[in-house]
């Protein structure tokens, strides 16, 4: 189908474009961006007058739930969601049931998603066998087979040896590993931040040195190996400067951050609303000011949703008997928008965080509206107010803390190369 995207404000963070023109389709591809094409005949045309234009958004963690927890969502329904939230690409953690020690389970994730057909679905293998932290997996065969990194899902590998030469191994074939710092003894089971909050809830904290102790070692062996290491959803404002003194040393590391960090803190768990229960956890106001900072100096690289849809039930135990997990695809594009704007950001900035951060992150040709790319676009209202409900929510998951905030920047078209896979007026009210 040949599409023009008339008259919107393209942003193209990868380009450094802001500006208004018409988008040019063809064949699934990038025809044209500013002008439109002398003779280009479109078959349909997507008036994007006081829109934003932008490349489809990557988000770096999304549990899809299948295959092994159909019971909480399905690839069908979460890519369905990530659509309705502009988002055409989504990296899946490998912890999935059978988790993705193997190019045939990989293999199996590969097609539900493409007979699904509403994002594009890559996926991180694993670090070590059934993630146990004990035996390092055929990382080049999952290379192979399509896996765009490796990683151990949150089970940390705590045996260093263990992840040095799980790294040693990585680095020989050029492959990008993906760690989520935590020292598990430190943490002991906790749920929650530990300090005067967690004190008076009378619930078991997890400190802060956890997760910065976990990145000092990480960081040490990467440097002894040189491995390219990205880390995953930081929640410590002293993680992420360790991690950005690191960087500037010349170290091959990145970094992202869970959009809910930026908008929550400790304090929003006093009313024990297990929907604010994630792992790491919510931690004080100096770190989220932190990790504003750190959105503002370029030192965090991506923002992603962490989405982990969850059945009703998991949530409505005593607090640290839930499970922990925020619903967020929907919500990813206008919570950064507003943590960008607290921040200080120009719009070309904050959705370079959404498009052609996390895409550098993965090595893919994404996140960008060069002529000739695939034409992954999202096209949204940047001051439209809304609010999200369990009822405009397409994700089976409705487990999440922002239920019924009122939201800032709706999207309103999503193109899945060249197809329209999301309209706003398509969608029941």
């Amino acid at each position: 189908m040949r599409i023009l995207i008339k008259g919107g404000r393209v942003v193209d963070p990868a380009r450094q474009l802001d500006a208004v023109g018409d988008i040019c389709i063809a064949d699934g591809k990038i025809v044209s961006v500013g002008q439109k094409v002398a003779g280009f005949q479109p078959e349909h045309t997507i008036e994007a007058q006081d829109m934003v234009v932008c490349p489809g958004l990557v988000d770096l963690s999304v549990r899809l739930r299948e295959p092994g927890q159909e019971h909480k969502a399905t690839i069908d329904s979460e890519t369905r969601a990530a659509a309705a939230g502009g988002i055409t690409t989504v990296c899946m953690p490998p912890d999935t049931d059978p988790i993705v020690d193997s190019p045939a389970v990989l293999e199996l994730i590969r097609q539900r998603a493409d007979a699904a057909g509403h994002a594009h679905v890559v996926v991180l293998g694993a670090m070590t066998k059934q993630l146990t932290g004990g035996e390092i997996t055929e990382m080049h065969a999952l290379k192979r087979a399509g896996c765009v990194g490796i990683s151990n899902g949150m089970s940390a590998v705590q045996n260093s040896l263990v992840l040095r030469r799980a790294m040693e191994y990585a680095a020989s074939y050029d492959i990008k590993v993906f760690l989520v710092p935590e020292d598990s003894d430190l943490a002991n089971g906790g749920c929650v931040h530990e300090g005067t909050i967690s004190i008076r809830m009378g619930l078991p904290g997890i400190p802060e040195c956890a997760e910065s102790i976990a990145v000092g070692r990480d960081l040490l062996l990467v440097e002894q190996t040189g491995v390219s290491a990205h880390f995953c959803r930081l929640s410590s404002g002293r993680a992420l400067s360790m991690i950005s003194r690191a960087r500037h040393d010349g170290l091959a590391v990145s970094a992202d951050v869970a959009v809910h960090q930026l908008h929550l803190t400790e304090i929003d768990l006093a009313d024990f609303n297990a929907n604010c229960h994630v792992r790491p956890p919510l931690r004080s106001q100096r770190d989220r000011e932190m990790l504003l900072e750190g959105l503002r100096s370029g030192a965090i690289n991506a923002v992603c949703s962490d989405h982990q849809p969850h059945e009703t039930s998991a949530k409505l135990l005593p607090f640290a008997e839930t499970q922990p997990g925020v619903s967020g695809l929907e919500s990813l594009l206008p919570l950064t928008l507003r943590a960008g704007v607290e921040a200080g950001m120009p719009l070309v900035n904050i959705l370079a965080l959404l498009t052609s951060g996390p895409a550098a992150v993965l090595g893919l040709d994404r996140g960008h509206l060069a002529p000739g790319a695939v034409a992954d676009i999202c096209v949204f209202r940047e001051h439209e107010r809304w609010r999200m409900t369990p009822e405009t929510t397409l994700s089976k998951g409705k487990n999440s803390p922002f239920m019924h905030w009122e939201m800032q920047g709706r999207v309103q078209h999503t193109l899945l190369a060249g197809k329209p896979v999301f309209s706003l007026q398509a969608e029941p009210a």
